[in-house]
């Protein structure tokens, strides 16, 4: 736990500093979130920083048990009046140790996958440690809570090119681990990446 920590809190300064001279203009672009720019999925890992079990619970039920709703109050809450402030929003939960309720896991892949749901779409490159990317897949790939992974690759045969890893049977997808994690978690733009007859069965999937 406390080394996942560490790790979360190293991504966040990452990507605070990749971020530091992103224009005002680039703050609108759209994000792998297609009903967030970026300016709103960064607002929305803030919120998630600033989130305990009992507040969730909380403002779940005040957004009426809405999973949309209620992540949409938060990145109002958090998202600045400017893209500097939602920055230094961003910058001032780097040691955040708050979190929502649920395995320890899906808190690093909220970290991971939503960097690159940001970096992405503005040309951003990172390398991401690989045995976090590897624990956050491998949490996934067994799990359909809220984003539906388990579901969404069952029948095709994930593998690594950049490390030893495969899961799964069926037509096979080929591609860097972290294209994997990103596809397996819904975000298309990555399937650009990945080779093989599992892309077709991937894309066909929401």
């Amino acid at each position: 736990m406390a080394d996942m920590w560490v790790t979360i809190a190293n991504e966040r300064g990452a990507l605070a500093q990749n971020l530091a001279d992103v224009s005002g203009d680039q703050w609108a672009t759209r994000s792998l979130c297609p009903d967030w720019t970026v300016q709103d999925a960064l607002a929305h890992m803030t919120s998630t920083a600033h989130i305990t079990p009992p507040a969730f619970v909380l403002k779940l039920a005040g957004a009426g048990f809405n999973f949309e709703k209620f992540s949409r109050k938060g990145i109002d809450e958090w998202r600045g009046d400017s893209p500097a402030r939602t920055l230094q929003n961003f910058r001032d939960v780097q040691q955040s140790r708050k979190h929502p309720p649920g395995p320890s896991t899906t808190w690093l892949g909220e970290t991971i996958v939503h960097a690159e749901d940001i970096r992405r779409p503005l040309g951003i490159q990172h390398a991401y440690p690989e045995d976090a990317v590897r624990q956050v897949l491998d949490f996934y790939k067994g799990s359909n809570a809220l984003i539906g992974t388990k579901r969404r690759i069952e029948g095709v045969t994930l593998t690594a090119t950049d490390t030893d890893w495969t899961h799964g049977s069926g037509p096979e997808a080929r591609g860097p681990m972290l294209s994997l994690l990103l596809a397996a978690t819904g975000r298309k733009a990555a399937l650009d990446d990945l080779t093989g007859d599992g892309v077709a069965v991937l894309r066909s999937r929401d």
